[in-house]
């Protein structure tokens, strides 16, 4: 009988290893990247209607504009009145934010002692009138006035603005500390430790009542803050 060449093993060589598991590793990557071709980042948050997230892409989107001008006394000289009760706003603020408020006896408009839970941080802080003790708790513009002068209130009367910074609906009794630290930030800049959702959903309000623009990187920074938060209402109030 002849003899035949034995015939060559498939695969029991480098090549062969090399290939088994090669194969696996291709078919693999090719899976994966039809998964991305095909939703596979992540899902888009549904914004209920109504919430402030829905609202975000109510806002004009422009650039911010130069700061030049501005100056507090833009928006007035101080806490007024606006409503007409005889109390400036800063004390109506005072009154409604914070708990166990005491007035002084010869004046009930001025609040002398009161306990704020501060919506920035969840801290408790006693209030107490005085000198360095009154900036413990300061009264916030939701939106920054400055942040206001570069993207819109620039333009409006002096009336206008005056009324936007004694608006009830933009302040809040806050932490003097967390105040001082906002500065003129907006919600790309800044944010609160605790209460974003509320926060930033104020702000969308706010800016839509008076008409102001946001940044891009402004209006990025709303959608990933309420996107955790997508059925936080927009807030109303007068």
């Amino acid at each position: 009988m002849a003899r035949g060449r034995t015939p060559r093993r498939v695969g029991t060589g480098r090549a062969g290893v090399a290939g088994s598991v090669l194969l696996p590793l291709l078919v693999l990557l090719v899976v994966v990247a039809l998964l991305r071709g095909f939703g596979g980042d992540e899902p888009t948050v549904e914004a209920t209607a109504g919430s402030a997230l829905a609202a975000v892409d109510e806002l004009e989107v422009k650039g911010r504009a130069p700061r030049t001008g501005y100056s507090r006394d833009r928006f007035g000289d101080g806490w007024q009145d606006p409503d007409g009760n005889g109390c400036d706003t800063r004390n109506d603020v005072l009154r409604r934010d914070l708990a166990a408020v005491q007035v002084r006896g010869d004046d009930p408009c001025v609040v002398q002692r009161g306990t704020l839970t501060d919506p920035y941080s969840g801290a408790v802080v006693d209030f107490r009138r005085g000198q360095g003790t009154s900036d413990d708790v300061q009264i916030d513009h939701v939106v920054a006035l400055s942040d206001a002068w570069q993207k819109g209130a620039a333009a409006w009367s002096e009336e206008e603005r005056e009324r936007f910074a004694n608006d009830p609906f933009e302040l809040l009794a806050v932490d003097g500390g967390l105040n001082a630290a906002k500065g003129d930030g907006d919600a790309a800049t800044w944010l609160p430790p605790r209460g974003r959702c509320a926060y930033v959903a104020r702000q969308v309000a706010v800016k839509l009542r008076y008409e102001l623009w946001v940044t891009a990187a402004e209006r990025d920074a709303m959608r990933d803050v309420l996107s955790d938060c997508p059925d936080e209402p927009l807030p109303q109030g007068s």
